[in-house]
């Protein structure tokens, strides 16, 4: 028997509601984008354009009032929106589909997931770079015990944007949460913590260094985990020569990949995943090494083939749970333990002290 498609309402179409969110849930066997919600006139023809048949609404309140017409709101505007609009949405009734950083402090993210939980509504947060190719490599690595136990995991997200570009994103009002160490830093503890397990402490290096930044646009994280790895993690938009994505450091051997996983990139450019598209896959002189004690100079180890990376994996198991019953596949405490180390990290930035979780 053949489902009609949960109807998707999508709140903000900038970067992310455009080039992730949107055609990501388009692709998605089961789901629909039914409604986009912008004020912005341009990007309302936008999405006319890229997806004819959806309907725009101006304000989320318009996209409220006919909650009943929706199974499914992603919410992909600017981060100080993420906890009225979630809010909002499940005391409409609704699942919800948050962007990271779910909130600005995981007390936040704690009191959404309790209501979520009391309403019965899937409540997830899109953390799209789990099904990074590299991600999903280190994590093939790790299962076989390619590596041994684990020391030390060094993660860089690293750009050269000498100048800023403006945008709540580098706001210093705290009220935006912007800066690196909420937006690429989400990405980063999340996969420290999904690989490695909680965090026990958390040490951190934050700086503004561009003229005219009001926001941290180079920061170190370093965590501690409970099961003894230490996770080193940077972001950086003030990075002139780009470090290794990963370097993890074993007991039998190492893993040192270099470049970003091609999916946003593609999404970008307008390409799409589906059937023969070869989505996700990458060329093999982008794959990284694995081996032991050799000079960098040779190329040390041996070539390790990336798996694909999966975006569509996400919203495909938002499906499965939203009419399956399948696990949510990032739930709202896991972010909240994410926020837990960003808050500590801010912390220690600013105090100069490590701080025990």
């Amino acid at each position: 028997m053949t489902r009609t498609p949960l109807r998707v309402g999508l709140v903000g179409y900038g970067l992310a509601g455009s080039v992730f969110h949107a055609p990501l849930i388009a692709a998605t066997e089961g789901l629909t984008l039914d409604t986009v919600v912008t004020s912005n006139p341009e990007r309302q023809k936008q999405a006319l354009a890229e997806f004819p048949d959806v309907r725009v609404a101006a304000t989320s309140e318009e996209l409220f009032g006919r909650a009943a017409e929706l199974d499914l709101v992603v919410v992909a505007s600017p981060n100080r929106t993420h906890v009225p609009l979630a809010t909002t949405a499940l005391k409409a009734g609704l699942p919800v589909v948050v962007d990271k950083p779910i909130a600005g402090t995981a007390a936040e993210a704690r009191e959404l997931a309790a209501l979520a939980e009391d309403r019965g509504l899937l409540l997830s947060v899109f953390q799209n770079r789990r099904w990074d190719n590299d991600f999903l490599t280190l994590q093939a690595l790790l299962e076989k015990g390619e590596l041994g136990d684990v020391w030390r995991f060094e993660s860089r997200f690293e750009r050269w944007r000498p100048q800023t570009k403006g945008g709540w994103r580098e706001s210093g009002d705290p009220a935006e949460i912007g800066g690196l160490l909420y937006d690429l830093g989400s990405h980063v503890v999340d996969q420290a913590l999904v690989l490695f397990g909680p965090a026990a402490q958390v040490y951190a290096e934050s700086d503004i260094r561009r003229p005219g930044a009001e926001a941290d646009d180079d920061t170190f994280i370093a965590i501690t985990h409970t099961s003894g790895v230490r996770s080193h993690l940077y972001v950086s938009a003030t990075t002139a020569q780009l470090g290794p994505r990963f370097r993890v450091l074993g007991s039998k051997a190492g893993y040192v990949k270099y470049g970003l996983d091609p999916q946003e990139a593609d999404l970008r450019e307008g390409r799409r995943p589906g059937p023969g598209a070869g989505w996700g896959t990458e060329a093999e002189e982008a794959w990284g090494r694995v081996g032991s004690g050799e000079s960098p100079a040779t190329g040390s180890g041996r070539p390790e083939p990336t798996l694909p990376g999966d975006y569509p994996a996400y919203y495909a198991a938002v499906t499965r749970a939203l009419t399956d019953g399948g696990a949510n596949p990032v739930t709202a405490l896991e972010a909240a333990a994410a926020l837990d180390v960003l808050e500590a990290a801010r912390r220690s930035a600013r105090d100069k002290v490590a701080v025990t979780l």
